[in-house]
């Protein structure tokens, strides 16, 4: 099979951690592979109490079919673990989707991925422990992680030496119409690249309807990136301006902002030994009378590769002060096994 192709097949499916998957069947054009990791901690903070708990822990399914004429099929299904509340639902569903990629023609994808805004927001979404969690406040409805329901379309446009990435993407209603509903939701993605530097646009838009009221939702996102997470200096950041896509909700209620502003900063520096060490500063605002802020926080992590298949982690995130909540430093200590 083309290495190349491959490669962009499953590239949607590397979020903040080594691509690793354990072979279990490759012969005339067909492969299978299981993926995932497993991660414990014991987690604290000035507000609570030690615990153990767990950092999104994860098995995901992977098949590839060579379809001849360059054209290669790939299937996904990813679920999340609950690895420590005995007796609860065991698995949630984290990814599914098919996916068609072929060379000259870009690649197709239909079910619920990774979003091609998160090609370009995710920039910082690195370290294991702490990062850009505005992301993942109602992703799968507005698509600005992992995304529900989307058809996608991304193609590489190859300049010698530099790539310009071009990302669509379409999700239908969703939502309850007597509630709150999801209507259709569109994106569009550019990204260029050139040696370690990379600078993206994402703009997400769709209509939402609450309790029969229209209204519009908008993100555009803007980011730029250094280097390799893990490989020497890595230097990300992202921006975005947004109206009803970011805040807080619950089950049956809307409660995003009006216009807010999030951002996230993050560096870090790996030696080459298995040694990570990371930085970053996180903010989310409400752009409008007295910019209520839901997240404001920093952290200084460190990750250890004892192997490629098994990482050790730890970190602190200092809040930095908010409007909606007690001011709660966290910290956390723990181990990934990536299968």
């Amino acid at each position: 099979m083309d290495k190349k192709i491959l490669a962009i097949a499953v590239a949607t499916a590397a979020v903040a951690s080594p691509a690793l998957a354990l072979d279990v069947y490759d012969n005339n054009g067909s492969t299978f592979s299981v993926g995932g990791h497993v991660s414990v901690n014991i987690n604290g903070s000035s507000e609570g109490d030690l615990a153990v708990g767990s950092n999104s822990p994860r098995i995901n399914f992977n098949f590839t079919q060579d379809l001849g004429n360059g054209y290669t099929a790939d299937a996904k299904g990813e679920w999340a673990l609950n690895m420590l509340d005995g007796g609860s639902n065991s698995f949630d569903t984290r990814l599914g989707y098919i996916g068609l990629t072929n060379d000259a023609m870009g690649r197709f994808v239909l079910g619920t991925q990774w979003a091609p805004y998160y090609d370009v927001a995710g920039v910082t979404d690195k370290p294991i422990a702490y990062a850009t969690d505005f992301l993942y406040s109602n992703h799968g409805a507005t698509g600005t992680g992992r995304a529900d329901k989307m058809l996608s379309y991304r193609k590489g446009f190859d300049f010698g030496g530099s790539m310009l990435s071009l990302g669509l993407a379409w999700q239908g209603a969703t939502g309850d119409p007597t509630l709150l509903k999801y209507d259709d939701r569109f994106q569009v993605t550019l990204a260029y690249d050139i040696s370690d530097f990379m600078i993206g646009y994402a703009l997400s838009s769709g209509d939402i309807i609450e309790a029969g009221v229209t209204d519009g939702g908008m993100s555009h996102a803007v980011s730029a990136k250094y280097g390799n997470f893990g490989d020497g200096l890595y230097a990300a950041a992202v921006y975005t301006m947004n109206e009803k896509v970011y805040g807080y909700r619950t089950p049956n209620d809307y409660d995003a902002y009006d216009e807010s502003i999030a951002y996230e900063v993050l560096l870090a520096y790996g030696l080459g030994n298995g040694w990570n060490f990371i930085w970053n500063l996180e903010n989310l605002t409400e752009d409008v009378n007295d910019k209520t802020t839901a997240i404001n926080e920093t952290a200084i992590q460190v990750e250890y590769f004892v192997t490629p298949n098994f990482a050790t982690y730890a970190g602190y995130q200092v809040d930095l002060g908010d409007d909606e909540s007690v001011d709660d430093d966290k910290y956390l200590i723990g181990a990934r096994y990536f299968l």
